[in-house]
């Protein structure tokens, strides 16, 4: 079955194949709300967030429209707004990635005697996202980590597409400033400078 047609589903009153759709997201949405809690030291809320996040989707599924959005983009914003809103709460907005061995897609794929100082680079390549302003590194990271496509991104950040992909050029070029002093011209540079620019 689609989304679409389980959500209508769940709304004529099968709630059980609610727990499909929590299957098929939950992995995804856990991941998106770690990297937001991760630089806040309250990853240890991630699995609690997520929960709330279905929660808050299964309370408002009646609301649900898909001609407004795909369920996996209004998924994605209900638990960005339920993050904010605990960042908020925890008077710390500092929203950034993790250091839990998530890659962009973009990654190298390096050859085994290079593993280490990979591992090197792409720590450097997380703290220059983690030093980006909120909207530009959550939009990098749903692009770049979550393979969105721009009117998804732009949807869950209350953005218009032209501004999601500023947002995203800013990023970019924020984070190969910073990194061109260690790495110049080399083979990440180059591998990172093509991530997702379709």
């Amino acid at each position: 079955m689609t989304d679409s047609q389980l959500i209508r589903e769940i709304k004529d009153g099968n709630v059980e194949l609610y727990s499909e759709l929590m299957r098929r997201y939950q992995r995804k949405i856990l991941a998106f709300i770690y990297h937001m809690l991760k630089s806040a030291k309250l990853e240890l809320l991630a699995e609690d967030m997520c929960s709330e996040t279905f929660y808050k989707a299964y309370r408002s599924l009646h609301s649900f429209r898909e001609l407004d959005a795909s369920f996996s983009t209004w998924l994605y914003t209900i638990a960005r707004n339920t993050v904010l809103s605990e960042l908020r709460k925890q008077k710390n907005a500092h929203v950034s990635l993790d250091e839990s061995g998530f890659e962009p897609v973009a990654a190298l794929d390096a050859v085994p005697e290079q593993h280490l100082l990979r591992k090197e680079r792409m720590a450097m390549v997380r703290e220059a996202i983690n030093s980006l302003p909120e909207k530009q590194r959550s939009a990098l990271i749903l692009r770049e980590y979550d393979q969105l496509d721009y009117q998804e991104i732009a949807n869950i950040l209350g953005q218009t597409v032209s501004s999601v992909k500023s947002l995203l050029f800013r990023a970019r070029a924020s984070v190969k400033t910073q990194l061109e002093p260690y790495f110049g011209q080399s083979p990440l540079m180059e591998e990172f400078e093509g991530m997702n620019t379709r």
